[in-house]
């Protein structure tokens, strides 16, 4: 796990740079998702979005950690 980040003189805790990360890493599998036509059968897209980044933001903290 990383320490704060020193971002020009103001620290910056290490969950925005796993938010961020995650970001990188959702983006391209909802863009697949989303050209495969699985949100034709997801009830609420936005909430299946936000539990899927929840997910992977997760997974990314565990493997950092």
């Amino acid at each position: 796990m990383i320490k704060e980040v020193d971002l020009f003189g103001v620290f910056v805790p290490p969950l925005i740079a796993y938010a961020v990360l995650a970001a990188l890493i959702w983006q391209p599998m909802r863009m697949v998702l989303e050209r495969a036509g699985f949100y034709r059968a997801v009830w609420h897209p936005a909430l299946f979005n936000l539990a899927a980044y929840a997910m992977t933001l997760a997974g990314v903290v565990a493997l950092l950690k």
